[in-house]
């Protein structure tokens, strides 16, 4: 399927692993345009090579801590030079290493650091590409948010807070970029075998006989832990909600804007 990415300009905060890196590999597929911001130089460098292997026309790697908005600013006044404008705009990174407790074991730094990450990390992007996204001929946003905003866990409570607040940053955005054409969607994943959540099996004792690459062990041990069981009874691969993030921020996409795609393997919710 043409998505109508040939040539587009992405950048996809996030993209050197995980659900981001999944989306950028399809749009790299489709022959558009690709920018990964990320904190470390050699995902960066390894993860541009296999994008401009997969047939992306350009690709620009920009070392970026999404916590410092000056890094941001940078971040995006590289790709402006660069590129001039902006078509799509995937903020896909996650406070993976911080807001996982329950609320009693949270203190104000950590809640600060959860929001820091998961919220404020894509509003700082979103502030920096308008204008780029402004320049040019069609534009979308898509922000990565969590199926656990719908279904809550004690465990997981700062973490939930913080997707809750950028699902609603995105419905809102969506009404106030309407009129410049600009869409602004948020793809909610379930249960993925991210990097993640792949350090958090790894982690479990021997005795729970978790295999950290087998995805039914993955759901098992989310459904004991946090009870969020999937009707298809495994946990995701990356690559498959990377076609979703795709579509959401293509040039196909010509109509759907606010939604909140839920994608999570079957639920009730």
């Amino acid at each position: 399927m043409d998505l109508g990415l040939r040539s587009a300009k992405v950048v996809v905060n996030g993209g050197s692993k995980g659900m981001g890196r999944a989306a950028a590999e399809v749009m790299a597929a489709e022959g558009a345009l690709i920018g990964v911001l990320a904190r470390t130089k050699d995902d960066l460098d390894e993860t541009a090579d296999a994008l401009r292997d997969l047939g992306a026309a350009d690709v620009i790697g920009v070392p970026t801590d999404i916590t410092d908005r000056t890094q941001v600013e940078s971040a995006f006044a590289v790709i402006g030079d660069r590129w001039g404008s902006l078509n799509v705009l995937v903020n896909a990174t996650g406070p993976v290493e911080v807001g996982v407790a329950r609320f009693a074991d949270l203190d104000d730094e950590e809640w600060a650091a959860t929001f820091d990450i998961g919220t404020l990390g894509a509003v700082r992007c979103v502030r920096a590409a308008l204008p780029l996204l402004r320049a040019a001929e069609w534009a979308r946003i898509v922000n990565v948010s969590a199926h656990s905003t719908r279904r809550q866990s004690p465990d997981i409570v700062a973490y939930t807070a913080a997707k809750s607040a950028l699902t609603s940053l995105s419905k809102n955005l969506s009404l106030s970029l309407a009129p410049e054409g600009i869409l602004v969607n948020t793809v909610s994943p379930g249960s993925f075998l991210s990097p993640g959540l792949k350090r958090y099996l790894e982690q479990l004792p021997a005795e729970r006989g978790v295999d950290p690459n087998d995805l039914r062990d993955a759901m098992r041990v989310i459904t004991e832990d946090y009870g969020h069981p999937a009707h298809l009874g495994r946990a995701g691969d990356p690559k498959e909600i990377g076609p979703v993030i795709a579509f959401a921020g293509s040039r196909l996409n010509s109509y759907m804007t606010g939604a909140d795609i839920n994608v999570d393997g079957g639920s009730d919710f």
